[in-house]
């Protein structure tokens, strides 16, 4: 079979990695060409299109680049004929995504969504687009399956969270401090900015600007797979931290709190057991258009998930130095990170007990194989 996979930042990346490899275990004949990262075309994928030519956030930023995007859209319906897939498979990035599978119906295409659009969130009226356009979505978030089908009676499949799988197939790096000079008598502070550079420009220098309060911690900043380490070193000079590139996980495992822009991030963290303050700032235009279009009290993942405040968030104006200095202390008291790691074990009774991409494959190849 022919599988057209389209994914759009660095989570979906991870994500259709693993649904790869597990459409190679299903199909061995499978042949499949993405829009995506280096793990998706490591995983055996022909790789068409990098995300990193694709991740634009915020709304002002999304208008400013809508040449590039327009014109990815159509390189994007040219490459689907010229492939003739039999499904195509859309992950996340629904703003891109959606427009293709409007598209891609109308030419009899099937259309499988794997980790849907956050419609729950800020555009609900997509859920018309995902009604008309989707054979199958699948669901990652426990209470998505009850929005969509009891709100919405659109029938989605559940499949848990592919996290889940990704953190405990990982393997204990236990050279991770050597390997990376850094200081086996002081513990660390993971720094998370994110993974794309509009996002990492604007985050990074106010989690920098907390490092001199805390002089018996070593900061470590955690590298976005395919962003050029070197194009860290302005931001980065004069700072008393390092860089470590393609080793979030291992850093995680070896951290004592961390600073995460919201995001993916903010739930590997929790996995991890690592006590956190989460992030954002945007725009100020960009900020104002989506308080008054996002539904939701919260943004971090964890927090959505648990359905209560449990992680600090500090959004826009409240997100200052001296306020994640703040937090960081309270998550390395003994007091703080005890209370946040209970919680955390709550969370993971939520989450289902993984095989997401295993589930999402099968689902997928026998639907096509009828």
């Amino acid at each position: 079979m022919k599988y057209y996979i389209i994914a759009g930042e660095a989570s979906g990346d991870l994500h259709g990695a693993r649904l790869i490899e597990a459409l190679h275990r299903e199909d061995a004949e499978a042949q499949i060409r993405c829009w995506g990262g280096d793990l998706m075309e490591a995983a055996g994928a022909r790789l068409v299109k990098h995300y990193r030519e694709l991740a634009f956030m915020g709304f002002w930023e999304v208008i400013l680049h809508l040449k590039t995007i327009l014109k990815n859209i159509a390189f994007c319906k040219n490459d689907i004929q010229d492939f003739r897939p039999d499904v195509i498979i859309y992950i996340d990035y629904p703003g891109f995504n959606l427009r293709i599978a409007d598209w891609a119906k109308k030419l009899g295409y099937k259309n499988h969504y794997y980790i849907s659009p956050q419609i729950w969130a800020w555009k609900e009226n997509r859920i018309h687009q995902i009604k008309k356009n989707i054979d199958a979505l699948y669901v990652i978030l426990p209470f998505e399956k009850e929005y969509f089908e009891q709100k919405h009676q659109f029938k989605v499949h559940y499949v848990g969270h592919p996290l889940l799988d990704s953190i405990d197939q990982y393997k204990s790096n236990s050279t991770f401090i050597a390997q990376n000079n850094l200081d086996p008598s002081k513990p660390i502070i993971a720094l998370l900015p994110g993974s794309r550079k509009q996002e990492i420009k604007k985050m990074l220098p106010y989690f920098l600007q907390c490092i001199p309060q805390f002089d018996t911690y070593q900061f470590v900043v955690a590298g976005a797979p395919g962003i050029d380490p070197k194009w860290y070193d302005t931001t980065l000079q004069g700072h008393r931290c390092t860089l470590v590139h393609n080793q979030t996980y291992a850093l995680l495992q070896h951290s004592q709190a961390a600073v995460v822009t919201s995001g993916t991030a903010t739930l590997e963290t929790a996995l991890f057991d690592v006590p956190q303050v989460v992030c954002y700032r945007s725009s100020t235009i960009s900020y104002q258009i989506a308080k008054r279009v996002v539904k939701l009290d919260a943004i971090a993942l964890v927090n959505l998930i648990m359905k209560k405040h449990l992680i600090t968030e500090l959004i826009q104006n409240d997100c200052t130095p001296q306020k994640i200095s703040q937090w960081l202390r309270v998550l390395l008291s003994e007091k703080g990170r005890k209370d946040l790691q209970l919680g955390y074990q709550s969370l993971r009774k939520l989450l289902d007990k993984g095989g997401a991409s295993a589930k999402t494959a099968q689902h997928i190849f026998t639907s096509i194989s009828k």
